[in-house]
Formats: structure tokens, C-alpha cells, sequence
């Protein structure tokens, strides 16, 4: 992978530690969940100590639920195993200043057992290992993510004593592009979309979206490790920026029972050269490597899809005729398919439409770059594509709940090939949980169905 600049150099870092600028540094890392999860550390503390020898974190941070119960079935976890320590060492160059909380400084953890061997089942380290099987074929991946969000005039602490229900949404009606209904918030919009920028992104646009209250803040594309690792500070900072202004947001994949919130994934390749090895002169633009990596996304979809759509609540978006998809199909610009080709020369690329706002980005740009090379190693032909309404016709339908999806990962023989043994079984046992603890509960639905008329 190229060097690049990081957001905040070190020896910046240094010097405004020295001018009394900054005074604290998080240190932390992507969970199974894509949460950012580590340690604020006294900023010279962190200069003197944990840029050289790292620090610890109970290893548990990767065997725990999304509510952070302990849970068993884990390999690497347990209280068999005593729940000990990794070890996590900072890559600095994610080193960024985060303009929402004064004299702060963040930057992201790779994670290793004491041994220096890296924690294979970690989100970054999944990502970094199918990067690195690119690279041996001289290649990177860009990628963008476009993640979208309702605000509520509710602050968290008050949604949590409601029960989440009940809440006023930040709009009330369809403000998709609309110039007034995003300048309802726009003093919050325009806070995330500048203290982003401060922290290194790149901002391109605010709209709004459908659903009441719902928006979306894009950012450019960049290399695939680097774009992950933003769209989780960004999941985060958003989330406090909100907060600190009286409102809340949430990312979650299907609030309620209008439109969901989605994360459409865009991804190319780059030769050694910096050319776009997705252009060509074949079929719609497409070089002979994109069509084999296309297929290879296709023959993976139904296999993969667990790591797009990694909780009970994601499946909830897979409804005909609601933008989000429901047929294994690609076509061109057609946003009735789980992947959609757009753009030409430089910009040629393809968009997977299955992701949530909840998905973990590290897990699923792995499965997007395991699943292109899968196609382009057994040189998969491309299908025709579907040039009409997907919804209607006859392609393979994308699994439509947890279960289904985690028996599809479970026998993937291209899932274990690609990931290994380790990491199927630990996302495995991931979805098992989730699964566990919602069989066990008991609904709204149930209770409105139920109490007095059964």
C-alpha cells in the first residue's frame, strides 16, 4: 500500500501536546460490530509509553454480545480461557485531531496476541489480510461508503426512558433532496460535515432521504483500510456531535417500517500504475478482470451476505420496491440490483446496495474483495445483466433472515478458503448469539397480538 500522510503527524501531535493544545489521545479499535471500542490516555503519557510499547484490553472486546454480556462459543474467549489481555498497538497513521471534544486526539489499534501474531478474527486485521492478497496481484481497492441516518429531537438519555418509542424525528415527511428539509438541521449537518473535515475526511455533500428525520453525509472514496477506518470515526463522532447538541441518531438498518437505513459499498481497483483496472474495452466499459470479479461477487453474494447484514434487524430492509435489494442480480445503474455497475474510465465501479447502516465496513469490504478475487481465480463468467425490475423477476433471492445467511457462511467453502477456519467459526458463533437472544424475547409485536385477544 502507498504512503500516505496521515491526518496528524506524530511530531505535530508532539508539538501541540507541548503548546498545551491537546491533552488527551483515544486509543482504539473497530469491534465485531464496527464500534470503536479503547482507552483515552493522558496525551504525554501516550507520547512516552504507548506509541512505542502499546497498551492492553481485555480480550473479551471481541467474545461479548452487541450489549457487551459475555457469551460462550467463543475460540479466543472465555472464562475457561481466564479472559486475558491482547495487546493493541496504535498505527499512527490514522493519528487525527477530533474537533468535537477539546484537546483530543484519536487514533486506531491494530491488535496482536502477546506473541506479536495478529488477532486473525479482528476486523481490521480481516480486512488487512484480503488487502494484502490484492496487493499480490498489484493491486489496491478504493472504496466508498455511503452511510445514511435519522435524527431525532430526542436526546439518547430521553429515547432510552422511552423505550425508543415515540421519538420526533427531525422532519416530519419525505425531504429526499430537499434544500428545506435539510435546512431544518442544517446547524447540526453543518457541525458534523466541518468537525468531520477537521478530522481528516473528505466531505463531499449533506441530502436528506425518506423517511422522517432521515439524512445522509458522503464522503470521497479512498484506499479501503483508510475509508473503513473513517466511516467508523465518523459512526462515532456523528453520534457525539448529536449529542452534545440535544438530538440523537440512529444507524440502525430498519427503524421502523419505512425505509431502512442504508450503506451502499462502491468499490474499484487500482493497478500499480494508478490506473483504474475496472475500465476497459469489453461489454459496458468493463475490463476482463472487472467481469471476473463482478461474478465472483455474485457466486459469493448468498454466502457473504453475514457479513452485510450482520443482525436480526438488517434483514428487515429486504422488502420489494423499497430500494433495497432482494435479487443475487447486477445490471447498470439499475438500483433494483444487489449490485449496480456505474461510472466509466476512471470512475468504473460497482456498487453492492445490501449493506445497513449497521454493518461493520472492515468485514464488509473484505467480503467484496475475498468474493472478486474468488471470481477472478476461477475465472467466473459474468451473467447477462438484468435490465428491468429485479424485484419481479427470476434471480436468487438474497437470504432473507440471520439464520438463513449464518448456515449460508457456515458451509461456505469459498468463506473458509478465503477467511479460514478461525474467523468463520468466530462470526459464526456471532450470529448464533444474536440469534439466541432474540428468539428469547418477547416482542411489541407479540404483546400487541397477543395480550388481550389470544
Amino acid at each position: 500500500m502507498a504512503h500516505r500522510t496521515p491526518p496528524l503527524s506524530l511530531s505535530d501531535l508532539r508539538a501541540r501536546v507541548d503548546r498545551g493544545e491537546v491533552d488527551t489521545v483515544v486509543l482504539a479499535f473497530p469491534d465485531m460490530q464496527g464500534r470503536l471500542q479503547g482507552k483515552r490516555f493522558a496525551a504525554r503519557f501516550f507520547l512516552d509509553e504507548v506509541v512505542d510499547h502499546g497498551t492492553e484490553g481485555c480480550n473479551y472486546l471481541l467474545a461479548v454480545d452487541a450489549e457487551m454480556n459475555t457469551v460462550d462459543g467463543y475460540a479466543m474467549s472465555s472464562w475457561e480461557r481466564g479472559y486475558g489481555d491482547f495487546a493493541m498497538h496504535a498505527d499512527l497513521g490514522t493519528l487525527r485531531p477530533t474537533p468535537w471534544h477539546e484537546g483530543t486526539a484519536l487514533v486506531v489499534a491494530d491488535l496482536a496476541w502477546h506473541d506479536g501474531a495478529p488477532v486473525a478474527a479482528a476486523p481490521r486485521q480481516i480486512l488487512r489480510r484480503q488487502l494484502e492478497r490484492l496487493a499480490e496481484r498489484g493491486l489496491t481497492a478504493q472504496v466508498g461508503t455511503e452511510l445514511e441516518f435519522i435524527v431525532f429531537r430526542d436526546t439518547y438519555e430521553q429515547a432510552w426512558d422511552r423505550g425508543y418509542r415515540d421519538l420526533t424525528p427531525a422532519n416530519q415527511y419525505n425531504i429526499d433532496y430537499s434544500v428545506l428539509g435539510t435546512g431544518r438541521i442544517e446547524p447540526l449537518l453543518r457541525r458534523i460535515r466541518n468537525e468531520m473535515t477537521g478530522a481528516g475526511l473528505t466531505v463531499e455533500s449533506a441530502k436528506g432521504e425518506c423517511n422522517p428525520g432521515q439524512h445522509e453525509i458522503a464522503f470521497k472514496y479512498d484506499e479501503a483500510l483508510v475509508t473503513c477506518d473513517q466511516h467508523a470515526v465518523y459512526k462515532t463522532g456523528a453520534k457525539e456531535i448529536a449529542a452534545q447538541e440535544g438530538y440523537s441518531l440512529t444507524f440502525m438498518a430498519k427503524y421502523n417500517e419505512r425505509e431502512g437505513n442504508s450503506c451502499h459499498i462502491h468499490l474499484s481497483l487500482q493497478d500499480a500504475d494508478g490506473r483504474n483496472a475496472m475500465a476497459g474495452d469489453g461489454p459496458g466499459g468493463m475490463s476482463p478482470l472487472m467481469r471476473h470479479f463482478l461474478a465472483g461477487q455474485l457466486a459469493a453474494l448468498r454466502e457473504f451476505t453475514l457479513l452485510y447484514a450482520p443482525h436480526v434487524n438488517s434483514y428487515k430492509r429486504f422488502q420489494p420496491g423499497s430500494f433495497a435489494p432482494t435479487a443475487a442480480a447486477w445490471g447498470h445503474d439499475n438500483r433494483t440490483c444487489a449490485l449496480r455497475v456505474v461510472g466509466h474510465g476512471r470512475s468504473m465501479r460497482f456498487e453492492n446496495r445490501l449493506p445497513g447502516g449497521d454493518v461493520n465496513p472492515y468485514l464488509a469490504v473484505a467480503g467484496l474483495v475475498a468474493a472478486g478475487l474468488h471470481g477472478v481465480e476461477q475465472r467466473l463468467e459474468l451473467p447477462e445483466p438484468c435490465t428491468g425490475n429485479a424485484y419481479a423477476e427470476d434471480h436468487a433471492h438474497v437470504p432473507t433472515t440471520l439464520r438463513e445467511a449464518a448456515e449460508l457462511w457456515e458451509t461456505s467453502a469459498v468463506a473458509k478458503a478465503a477467511f479460514g477456519d478461525e474467523v468463520v467459526a468466530h462470526y459464526r458463533n456471532m450470529a448464533r448469539v444474536e440469534l439466541d437472544a432474540f428468539d428469547a424475547a418477547v416482542t411489541d409485536w407479540e404483546l400487541r397480538r397477543s395480550f388481550e385477544r389470544m
